[in-house]
């Protein structure tokens, strides 16, 4: 039991260790991490061009095969993109 003890600690940094050299390979790698995105950057244009010419989102939605929530996160990114680029920060 005491070599049990003795090991345990050890075991646990190995747990730790492990899941962290593994994403830093990734990362050396230049690899993203995480869910591939749903749309292409051209259909992200098209997308944004589409709303903005009055487009109807679930009729937009079932043009490019994904789901209203996708279009509205698209058009959320964008509109943040927008407004954060067209303030004028001042120190």
């Amino acid at each position: 039991m005491n070599v049990i003890n003795a090991v345990a600690p050890f075991e646990h940094d190995l747990l730790i260790d492990r899941p962290q050299a593994g994403l830093a390979r990734i990362k050396a790698r230049a690899k993203s991490l995480g869910r591939p995105s749903a749309l292409s950057a051209d259909q992200r244009r098209r997308v944004h061009k589409k709303i903005g010419n009055g487009g109807a989102i679930p009729a937009i939605a079932r043009q490019f095969s994904t789901s209203r929530q996708t279009l509205m996160r698209i058009q959320g990114t964008h509109s943040r993109s927008r407004c954060f680029m067209s303030h004028n920060y001042r120190k």
